[in-house]
């Protein structure tokens, strides 16, 4: 985790200083993508940028909140075929879809929250995964959008009106917006008052009590809000694949997404963005040498978590220590 052993103001500090220069490196793929003539880096980019939501609204409760929820590709699920099932009716607006897509997450969220944080530990994680699968089950079962196999989307979203999310590039620009825009929002969480409450549970939930504070809201309200901000990361992907299946919600992509935020460091809003971008990068890269690639991604994420449990940003804040 970033700045371990310095201030938190100088943790503040370098943690946005990295998120505004991945910011700025994402900002900056489409012109290198018309300077290479190869369009294909936008579709991984987007594909990366709703990654990198969806890893991010994880580590809010994961890094600051203690909640492993191993479920929580669900909610990429709901965003997903939020996007089918009302282009299925006619409705086509990117805004309604994305209120849609957190409208069913909030009620899902508030169920399997409110069962699941009367538990701990292992009773937690098996509770959430057991909502996934049975979320994963029911779409699944829906024959009129493909079932097993999933259905093609007709077409991308419209903005207001418009067919401009057709074109790649206005696509990646959306998604690279709205990661911004729920990084800030998520910041500001962590920072406020709110914030301090959940991290306070997560270090002593007794003492949180003993003060007079009722942790179980809290907690409650920052599941409700990781699992919409992640339903948006599902309305993004469904636009780049241009289909959705019941694969972006099974218990092996809420895995993959809690290896984004291992990888990236637990409790640390921009080491989850990392972590989506590295993962993602290097599972296009090794898959291209070897289709044992899996074995050597696994290889690397033994030897991060070794000599840097606190993921990528650990290991760039032992480098920065170093130099001064």
């Amino acid at each position: 985790m970033i700045g371990t052993a310095t201030p938190a103001p100088a943790r503040l500090s370098a943690r946005l200083w990295l998120a505004l220069l991945i910011f700025a490196c994402f900002a900056a793929l489409p012109v290198i993508a018309a300077v290479t003539d190869d369009p294909f880096l936008l579709l991984i980019g987007t594909r990366i940028l709703a990654y990198a939501i969806a890893a991010m609204a994880l580590d809010l409760i994961l890094g600051y909140g203690a909640m492993v929820s191993f479920g929580h590709a669900a909610y990429l699920g709901f965003g997903a075929y939020a996007v089918a099932i009302l282009n299925s009716v006619g409705v086509t607006d990117l805004v309604l879809h994305i209120a849609f897509a957190v409208t069913i997450s909030a009620v899902f969220a508030a169920i399997t929250g409110a069962i699941s944080l009367r538990t701990r530990g292992v009773y937690f994680i098996m509770i959430t995964l057991a909502f996934g699968q049975m979320a994963y089950f029911f779409f699944v079962s829906l024959s009129a959008f493909g079932g097993d196999d999933g259905t093609p989307l007709p077409a991308r979203s419209t903005l207001f009106g418009s067919q401009a999310l057709e074109d790649d590039r206005t696509l990646f620009y959306v998604a690279l917006g709205l990661l911004i825009a729920l990084f800030t929002l998520a910041t500001r969480i962590v920072g406020s008052r709110f914030g301090r409450v959940l991290i306070g549970t997560r270090e002593n939930p007794v003492r949180m009590e003993a003060i007079g504070l009722a942790p179980f809201r809290y907690q409650l309200t920052a599941f409700v809000i990781s699992g919409c901000m992640t339903s948006i990361a599902g309305v993004i992907l469904a636009n780049q694949a241009e289909f959705v299946s019941p694969a972006f919600m099974n218990w092996h992509r809420s895995g993959e997404l809690i290896v984004m935020v291992v990888l990236g460091g637990v409790g640390n809003l921009t080491g989850a963005i990392g972590g989506a971008v590295v993962a993602l990068l290097l599972e296009d890269w090794l898959a291209v040498l070897t289709e044992h690639w899996r074995l050597l991604f696994g290889v690397f994420l033994i030897v991060m978590v070794l000599y840097s449990p606190h993921g990528i940003t650990g290991a760039l804040d032992r480098i920065a220590r170093g130099r001064r």
